[in-house]
């Protein structure tokens, strides 16, 4: 997934299509030249639908489409005949996409499955021909109904990362070299600051064929709930994890107040976030010796801990048993 086309965020224009019209006509035939109204209705509009795709991992797609049209309901016609309905239009995205109503911000629903559909913009209702109208004193109905007229409005598509297990931590803390290490994940690791530009996502084998995917999220920095650094566009993709693991590297001048500040940026941001299972992994344990750690533990916060190194493969298969039991749980 390189950066440029990782796209997390679009705004559609959707228009549904418009009801058809219901028919006014009259049965008429070889034996009978002043039927009753059988006009039948009109066909309804297309709806603009999103469909989960597990295949689709961005919404790049939809960067150069923003403008989405269902199409119209057919009119109806004599013999009680319904209009052909609009063609529906499908907006295929990738699991974990919310859509959201542009003027309100109201969430208006998930995907999470693969194949799972929602209707984003109805078509309009087609409407009903001069046969529903006919009664004891009104045999002869002129009139029908017009279909409704189609919906335009504009929509937000966002995407929330499905992952099990998010790596929270400042920039430079290890969280790619981990994921590289772990998973058959190839993110880009450099010493300088947020390296990853983009939530990266591993799948990591577990003991009997069991996996679980783990989520490489940009680095955060203090103020990241106000939108410093990759702030705001990045901190929503957290809210899917299941477990966070929280890197802080053992050459910290404080683990615990690092620890501390990603902690209050994740609530300041969404407190719900302080609900999920947290563990914490001090990265880079490789050039600890044991009087070090055990100096380092006396001042650690009261959530698990383990001391890791991914390039000398250090405490990975124990934090895998702590992840997994943390997931099943």
């Amino acid at each position: 997934m390189s950066n440029s086309n990782f796209i997390d965020y679009v705004k559609i224009h959707c228009r549904s299509g418009k009801g058809g019209a219901g028919s006014h006509h009259y049965h008429r035939d070889n034996w009978t030249t002043k039927g009753g109204p059988d006009g039948g209705d009109g066909g309804r509009g297309g709806h603009v639908i999103v469909r989960g795709n597990k295949n689709l991992w961005t919404l790049l797609h939809l960067k150069h489409k923003r403008h989405i049209k269902a199409g119209h309901g057919g009119a109806g016609s004599g013999s009680r005949s319904t209009g052909a309905e609009g063609e529906d239009v499908y907006v295929e995205v990738p699991l974990g996409t919310i859509a959201k109503d542009v003027e309100t911000g109201e969430v208006l629903f998930e995907i999470t499955k693969d194949g799972e559909e929602q209707i984003l913009v109805k078509g309009g209702r087609g409407g009903l021909g001069n046969d529903h109208f006919k009664s004891a004193t009104n045999q002869t109905p002129r009139y029908a109904q017009p279909g409704e007229d189609s919906v335009e409005a504009w929509k937000i598509l966002e995407l929330k990362v499905l992952a099990d297990v998010g790596l929270v931590g400042f920039p430079n803390a290890g969280k790619s070299t981990l994921l590289s290490v772990v998973s058959a994940a190839k993110p880009e690791i450099a010493n300088y600051p947020f390296t990853t530009l983009v939530p990266n996502l591993g799948m990591v084998a577990y003991r009997d064929h069991r996996s679980f995917v783990m989520a490489d999220i940009p680095g955060i920095i203090e103020g990241a709930h106000k939108g410093k650094g990759l702030g705001l566009r990045f901190l929503r993709h957290i809210e899917r994890n299941a477990v966070l693991l929280f890197l802080v590297p053992a050459d910290s001048d404080d683990i615990h107040k690092e620890y501390n500040t990603l902690l209050n940026e994740l609530k300041q941001y969404n407190p719900e976030l302080l609900d999920k299972e947290r563990i914490l992994a001090i990265s880079k344990s490789d050039m600890l010796d044991d009087e070090l750690k055990q100096e380092i533990e006396k001042d650690l916060p009261n959530i698990p801990y383990l001391f890791i190194s991914s390039v000398a493969q250090q405490g990975l298969t124990e934090l895998k048993d702590m992840l997994w039991k943390k997931i099943e749980g």
